[in-house]
């Protein structure tokens, strides 16, 4: 981050705005609004500026600057268009080390003001880190736009709430969940109809059910999909972000890790091969154990859990323990790195069926029904085939496969580090070894890979194509 994100308390504080102009009314009337008390050092000051000197109470000085206006004050801003002012000001601000702000200059701000959504006492603020004010503008109306007004009064009634639930609740992740059911559910719509009255007595009546009833935690399988953290559902995120730990492999991306609360425990469980962190039956212990202490458990596995992700498995000891759980189907590898590969795993001309199968060796051999997959008119998708590419392309060819027939590999599908590798059965295992090409990938045969470079719509910049 380029900057910290903080909320600071200015009320009744001292600040002090530098010019009295468009823009510098605006910081007034923003510094205004969190009840700063506020000085306002001008040559000339507008009529919009001099009308907020009752209002606000402003405390106008028609004068240059000079370094000691910024003395004893708590926050300081500079809106001027004279450059020599505000590298005064910000340099006068820093030497004291008062927060500064120098209205489109970022290179003398210590403090940005982000774009705000004010639902008071909920606020939302929005910066692009002085790099684009029009972008974080505009996502602040979006967010504006799901943010009912009345946010701000069901924000206020749980204050009100706050110190009986902390008194009747004292195990603080109990505490979160009760909130978050009581936040988005029956006792919030009561508040937005303004019944705060009716809203109260069901959250006691919530709260005493609470209080007889035992901690009791669940298990979210949960398909993160292939990479891309845009292919994740909403249900997804929702189960994701209520999750009090997260345990997830490797093939989960930073990106989508970055989606859990910040203050959630994070477990990291991946396989390679010949290097698994932990063992499948270990996993499945673990999810259990977690669950079993009351905690909600997100299980992350890249793609879908039941598409070779062993998530029966993981389910089964749950069943067996009577532990509660959601699985939440994810876009498996071959959907979604075959689309942004630009590679139809169907199409009228080229393939009627597609095949998922597993290149996973197991005693040196891959177990497959080479006959059938070797049979023309479809697609064969491949997960975990890299090691074994040379054996599974010698395969094809020796059941009936041309030598010629079209392959592509895709590392990394779906990310910005996304290659695809297209060439033939009997050339692909040399091009793989001679591109560097290295796991996750996904192996995609059949006539469809032909139309790679014509529908290639996914351009990154180490993409390369046989």
């Amino acid at each position: 981050m380029d900057y910290f994100p903080l909320f600071i308390k200015l009320k009744n504080q001292p600040c002090l705005v530098v010019g009295a102009g468009e823009i510098a009314a605006r910081k007034i009337e923003l510094l205004g609004r969190a009840g700063a008390r506020i000085t306002v050092v001008a040559e000339q000051f507008r009529e919009s500026v001099l009308a907020m000197q009752d209002t606000l109470g402003l405390i106008p000085r028609q004068k240059s600057f000079s370094p000691n206006d910024v003395t004893g004050m708590r926050l300081v801003v500079s809106a001027t268009n004279c450059r020599t002012t505000n590298e005064l000001v910000a340099a006068s601000a820093e030497t004291q080390r008062i927060p500064v702000n120098v209205v489109d200059n970022p290179d003398l701000c210590s403090f940005i003001f982000p774009a705000i959504v004010d639902r008071s006492p909920l606020i939302a603020a929005i910066s692009s880190g002085g790099v684009s004010p029009v972008l974080a503008r505009m996502l602040r109306a979006k967010i504006e736009s799901m943010i009912p007004a009345r946010y701000g009064r069901l924000a206020q009634f749980a204050e009100d709430f706050r110190l009986l639930v902390k008194q009747s609740i004292q195990e603080p992740a109990r505490r979160r969940i009760f909130w978050e059911n009581m936040l988005q559910g029956r006792v919030a719509e009561l508040v937005f109809a303004d019944n705060t009255e009716a809203a109260g007595r069901l959250l006691e009546a919530s709260l005493h059910d609470a209080e007889q009833q035992p901690n009791k935690g669940e298990v979210y399988l949960i398909g993160a999909g292939p990479g891309d953290p845009d292919l994740m559902t909403f249900r997804a995120l929702r189960l994701l972000q209520q999750a009090d730990v997260v345990v997830y492999d490797r093939l989960v991306s930073a990106g989508i890790l970055e989606m859990a609360r910040r203050d959630a425990e994070k477990i990291y469980v991946g396989k390679q091969r010949s290097n698994h962190s932990l063992p499948q039956e270990s996993i499945n212990e673990l999810l259990a154990k977690l669950a079993l202490s009351g905690k909600r458990v997100a299980r992350l596995k890249g793609g879908d859990p039941f598409i070779f992700g062993r998530g029966g498995e993981e389910i089964e000891t749950l069943m067996q323990q009577g532990i509660d759980f959601q699985v939440v189907p994810g876009i498996t590898a071959a959907a979604g790195c075959a689309s942004y590969a630009g590679i139809p795993l169907t199409h009228r001309d080229h393939a009627q069926s597609c095949t998922f199968v597993t290149g996973h060796l197991k005693d040196g051999n891959i177990n497959l029904n080479w006959k059938q997959l070797a049979a023309p008119n479809q697609t064969i998708v491949i997960y975990m085939g890299l090691v074994g590419l040379t054996n599974i392309c010698h395969a094809l060819i020796e059941n009936g496969c041309p030598s010629d027939h079209p392959i592509a590999v895709v590392q990394q599908g779906t990310t910005p580090n996304q290659r695809v590798l297209t060439g033939t059965l009997q050339d692909m295992p040399q091009r793989v070894e001679h591109e560097d090409i290295k796991p996750p990938t996904l192996i995609i045969v059949g006539t469809v890979v032909s139309l790679h470079e014509k529908l290639n719509w996914f351009k990154t910049a180490q993409a390369s194509a046989g």
